[in-house]
């Protein structure tokens, strides 16, 4: 699509394709009808959820959990096998919900599997997408681990179940151990309640040497507390001598504006935007998605990208039904 502002979808359309929902925001409600478009090309089940009234409704953003459990929520089987494996040997307090991860076709926690899952399988494949992405850093890549945390716990990181949606291991372009822990985003808000207070994020904040102001209340409050936390943790790692450097990446849609902002407030409070010497980046998942393609894989990058960014099918779902009379402009104009 040319114009980078996304339609605000009637909800007549999102009614039709039963995506109708009040508390979603523009990037959101756009990105559920997507989901639901690419489900009902596919002939998938539509699947259901509770309702306002403590029964349950039908959603076209999720398969039918039957559906789910064939792991139809991920682009192959290949992927689907993976994820189903990363499940089964998830790591002693990991939060992978299984609702989420099967059946919810808008979440990002499947999104993580579609986005890196082919890259777990393929250690040649890997190196070629992570030194495209990072040419100043990336050799080789030594493991890759999805909700993926050094200690939950422990008092000498974080001391709380703060993790990683994927952790890549690597040698790095000087020959040292590194890392890229990753966030990953799609519609979130980034409005998610604040961590409780403890004293240890803000012994991190004043050790890792990170921030403008290390005491900053901004810092410990939404939208930007979860990436404090994680880029703390990121940094940790290294001040403990588990690797001998590392790199905190968040990853969301260019469309996403919540998080583009939220991402903009955080580099804000960053003392050097060098990535070089904060640790810090951002990719777009637009960017991570032409890497496929960069590397030699088109038909996976045809595959994220028709699932998670292909929004002009949006646009002309929206305009389509003008066009064809399924929507009148009389008395409107």
């Amino acid at each position: 699509m040319k114009n980078r502002k996304l339609p605000c979808v009637p909800k007549h359309i999102l009614k039709a394709h039963k995506v109708n929902e009040p508390g979603d925001h523009r990037f959101m409600a756009a990105a559920r009808l997507l989901q639901a478009l690419w489900r009902e090309e596919r002939n998938l089940p539509i699947g259901n959820c509770p309702d306002a009234r403590g029964g349950m409704k039908e959603i076209g953003s999720r398969i039918s959990e039957d559906c789910g459990l064939k792991g139809r929520n991920f682009l192959t089987q290949e992927i689907a096998g993976l994820a189903y494996r990363e499940y089964v040997y998830q790591e002693t307090g990991a939060l992978i919900d299984e609702d989420r991860l099967w059946m919810n076709l808008l979440s990002s926690q499947p999104l993580c599997f579609n986005l890196f899952g082919e890259l777990k399988l393929d250690d040649e494949k890997a190196n070629r997408f992570f030194r495209y992405l990072f040419p100043d850093y990336v050799a080789s890549v030594e493991g890759i681990y999805f909700e993926h945390s050094p200690a939950r716990g422990d008092p000498d990181y974080t001391g709380d179940y703060t993790a990683f949606d994927v952790l890549v291991e690597c040698v790095t372009t000087e020959g040292k151990s590194g890392h890229i822990a990753i966030e990953v985003k799609y519609t979130e808000s980034m409005a998610e309640s604040a961590a409780r207070s403890r004293a240890r994020y803000d012994e991190l904040s004043r050790l890792v040497g990170l921030y403008r102001d290390a005491d900053a209340a901004a810092l410990r409050a939404s939208p930007i507390q979860q990436l404090w936390r994680e880029h703390m943790l990121s940094r940790v790692m290294v001040c403990n001598g588990r690797y001998d450097t590392g790199r905190f990446v968040v990853i969301y849609p260019a469309q996403n504006d919540l998080c583009e902002r939220a991402v903009a407030r955080y580099r804000a409070h960053l003392a050097s935007d060098d990535p070089a010497v904060s640790g810090f980046g951002v990719l777009t998942l637009e960017t991570c998605v032409e890497a496929y393609r960069m590397i030699g894989e088109p038909d996976m990058a045809d595959a994220l990208y028709s699932r998670y960014l292909d929004f002009g099918r949006v646009e002309q779902v929206v305009f389509g039904e003008v066009q064809t009379g399924g929507f009148t402009l009389a008395g409107r104009v």
